[in-house]
């Protein structure tokens, strides 16, 4: 199965403009880093949400929820080990 990686980024660039003003409020922010051949979006964390104890609800219910609503085909959403950043 083939997907359109390129639509997927859109989408995700989407819902994480969604999610940026509250992770503004907080001192943190995201970035999409990619979305590999098998439908997984990776993010980076950074500020605040770089070592946050939270961030991982915020990844998991607020971020993937956010994609999976507008790109039902992504898998997973995954953050970017800090220690290999």
């Amino acid at each position: 199965m083939s997907i359109d990686k390129k639509a997927i980024e859109e989408k995700v660039m989407s819902a994480m403009e969604q999610l940026r003003p509250f992770l503004h409020a907080d001192g943190g922010d995201m970035e999409l880093v990619e979305v590999t051949d098998d439908a997984v979006v990776v993010v980076r964390l950074l500020g605040a949400c770089s070592d946050c104890s939270m961030s991982m609800m915020t990844l998991k219910a607020g971020l993937e929820e956010a994609v999976k609503k507008v790109a039902p085909e992504v898998k997973e959403v995954r953050a970017l080990d800090p220690e290999t950043v």
